[in-house]
């Protein structure tokens, strides 16, 4: 089979030949048909995370070992299937889901495989989608995919599923308003999750005006250029100047944060996603006189691909896939998705 793999760290990557692996017991080998194009993907390339302050957590400190073959959005169908696998069929077009973990810490044993403590998740760990076939390991990581595009689907699996995961902590106080910074893939997602599942009132907050267009599109109520001085009293205002009741920021970069803390109203949710990087200097007295609460979002379990699955069946909600590539294009479409050139997701067609 051919596969797209990572052999070192900004490296271009090396389109291989390698040997086709063979399922046996639980394991299902996958054709892929459709895989996303994902910021994790530029990091795994790039090697690790901008942790601040000149510091940088390189990916091979978490376990990784190259070379590896990333893709982690994986669309396709049962090719061949181990003694052990019940309740699909060779043919049956499937998602994976990507974030598997040791089945053995706290958060395995309440089915968050996604914040395993020693994950072994497909595309970062092992093996993923930048192949014509990928091995999962157990067929209770596929779920069946009627209904739904093969290409927007493979947003489910980790973009949407992280802005799914997200919306659904920044809901937990039946907010008026929230605020969604970056008008990207996930923030896309995010914005139109955000109008199924809340009730609230949605502003989208981005540098670009054509993304910002099309989060109006998606649904968003107001939207906001950051790069305008005055953005942070406009957002105020239109809170009623007591400020936002939750801000979910899909960048996560120094600026964004301080602009979600300045505009978080008392009580106040800010949920950040983005793996952009960087540092914050935090005012702490504000943190308990403001009685705010700042958490992470990272992806999400089985059971919530799965409900979004549904509300993409349903046509709640539609990924926006903007470009296309072969797996012979793998270098442009980390190369396009780094420079900022594709808007809502893109994806590699082996």
């Amino acid at each position: 089979m051919k596969s797209a793999r990572i052999t070192e760290p900004n490296e271009p990557l090396t389109i291989s030949d390698i040997e086709t692996p063979r399922p046996h017991d639980t394991q299902v080998l996958i054709r892929v048909k459709s895989v996303g194009v994902c910021h994790s993907d530029l990091h795994l390339w790039e090697g690790g995370y901008d942790l601040g302050d000149g510091q940088f957590m390189k990916v091979t400190d978490r376990g990784v070992k190259y070379p590896v073959t990333p893709g982690h959005e994986i669309v396709g169908t049962v090719e061949e299937m181990g003694d052990g696998v019940s309740g699909i069929a060779k043919g049956d077009k499937v998602l994976v889901f990507p974030w598997i973990g040791c089945g053995k810490c706290p958060a395995c044993k309440v089915g968050d495989e996604n914040l395993c403590d020693t994950p072994r998740s497909i595309g970062v760990f092992q093996d993923g989608g930048y192949s014509d076939y990928v091995l999962v390991s157990h067929f209770r990581y596929l779920a069946k995919l009627d209904g739904v595009d093969s290409d927007a689907a493979t947003s489910l699996a980790c973009s949407g599923l992280t802005a799914y995961t997200a919306i659904k902590k920044s809901n937990q106080n039946s907010p008026e308003f929230i605020v969604i910074i970056g008008a990207g893939g996930l923030g896309l997602m995010g914005v139109q999750v955000a109008k199924a599942v809340t009730d609230a009132k949605v502003i989208c907050i981005d540098l670009d005006d054509q993304k910002l267009e099309t989060a109006k599109k998606m649904g968003a109520d107001f939207v906001f250029n950051s790069k305008d001085p005055k953005t942070d009293q406009k957002i105020m205002s239109v809170c009623n100047d007591k400020g936002a009741d939750s801000v979910v920021d899909f960048v996560n970069a120094p600026p964004t944060v301080k602009l979600g803390l300045a505009i978080l109203r008392k009580r106040g949710n800010l949920v950040l996603v983005g793996l952009f990087g960087g540092s914050v200097e935090l005012s702490l007295v504000t943190i308990p006189l403001k009685s705010i609460i700042i958490q992470g979002a990272y992806t999400g379990n089985y059971n919530d691909m799965v409900e979004l699955l549904d509300l993409a069946r349903k046509g709640t909600i539609n990924p926006v896939i903007s470009k296309r590539y072969s797996l012979d294009e793998a270098n442009t479409a980390l190369e396009d998705l780094k420079a900022r050139k594709i808007i809502g997701r893109a994806v590699i067609n082996p």
